[in-house]
């Protein structure tokens, strides 16, 4: 760990907020950066949008900026043919925020590394054979060299801590939660749930069965996690979430939820949540408990501008 981690574990002992990021993606393509079959995998070439949208974030006030590396593992760069630029895809991703940081001259910034167990999008294949087969070759195995192979890319390319982005999937988050573990670096956890649309449960995010939420997040108590958090979730399965994760774990609480809608690879952000309304939610959830607050996909830097005012 170094200075800078520490200083922000120090803040949140101390029960001080800290304040994430917005939207990378989504906000990618509403500076016009066209996405494709890895989502906004590729886009991360797109250097100079990318690190500005890093820079505004950190002027607006986050203490924490994520890297664009959600949608950018191996085998979601192969579903888009662009495998072969794993590291070149990557690196971009991670030096526009180390850059970022250093050009807004802002040493105290945490960069976040983020590792997710997404697989390529089901429409990133072209056709019902490529799909096949790579359906065929999903193995345990593989999806821990992908993980692996990212996790300590991240670790060994210059970000302060590994952050667990969308884990819904038991199956894959045993898996990514030993990868992470691998690279030594600080753990954070964002998992993805959706409430009950008959009673006020919260489960799993996946639609494959409903999985209780705590259920869920019980399965990784045991892993040694600086901080947990619920993200990229509808904003009224934020309440019941918290209150999970404070039964389940001794640690900070983060929150960032999304407001757009997704229909690949384009996100619908004509009706995301006004900044003013997200400062009245953001404020029940810091009743609540949380002490990281940013935003998931759809909200924007205005959305973490009026976070200064928790």
């Amino acid at each position: 760990m170094n200075n800078r981690y520490n200083e922000v574990i120090k803040k949140l002992k101390n029960n001080e907020l800290i304040i994430l990021d917005g939207a990378t993606g989504s906000e990618l393509e509403n500076r016009g950066i066209e996405m494709d079959n890895t989502w906004c995998g590729t886009a991360s070439l797109q250097k100079d949008v990318l690190k500005q949208i890093h820079k505004d974030y950190i002027a607006a006030g986050a203490q924490i900026i994520t890297t664009n590396t959600y949608a950018s593992s191996r085998m979601i760069l192969e579903s888009g043919g662009v495998d072969d630029q794993f590291e070149e895809i990557n690196l971009s991703a991670i030096n526009c925020a180390i850059e970022a940081r250093n050009e807004i001259e802002r040493d105290d910034v945490l960069i976040a590394g983020s590792l997710s167990h997404q697989l390529p999008y089901e429409d990133a294949f072209e056709t019902q054979k490529d799909k096949d087969k790579f359906k065929s070759k999903l193995t345990p195995e593989y999806l821990q060299k992908n993980f692996d192979e990212m996790a300590m890319f991240l670790a060994n390319n210059g970000c302060d801590f590994i952050l667990l982005e969308l884990m819904y999937r038991p199956d894959r988050m045993k898996l990514i939660f030993e990868s992470a573990k691998k690279t030594n670096l600080p753990v954070w956890a964002g998992f993805s749930a959706r409430k009950s649309s008959q009673s006020q449960s919260i489960y799993s995010l996946t639609d494959d069965y409903d999985l209780d939420f705590k259920e869920m997040i019980s399965l990784v108590k045991d892993y040694d996690l600086d901080a947990v958090g619920i993200m990229h979730c509808d904003i009224n399965a934020i309440e019941g979430s918290i209150k999970d994760l404070q039964t389940v774990f001794d640690c900070p609480i983060m929150v960032y939820p999304e407001t757009a809608v997704f229909t690949f690879p384009n996100y619908d952000c004509k009706n995301v949540i006004s900044p003013s309304d997200y400062l009245i939610e953001a404020k029940k959830w810091k009743s609540l408990g949380a002490q990281v607050i940013g935003g998931c996909c759809g909200t924007s830097v205005d959305h973490i501008k009026i976070l200064k005012d928790l």
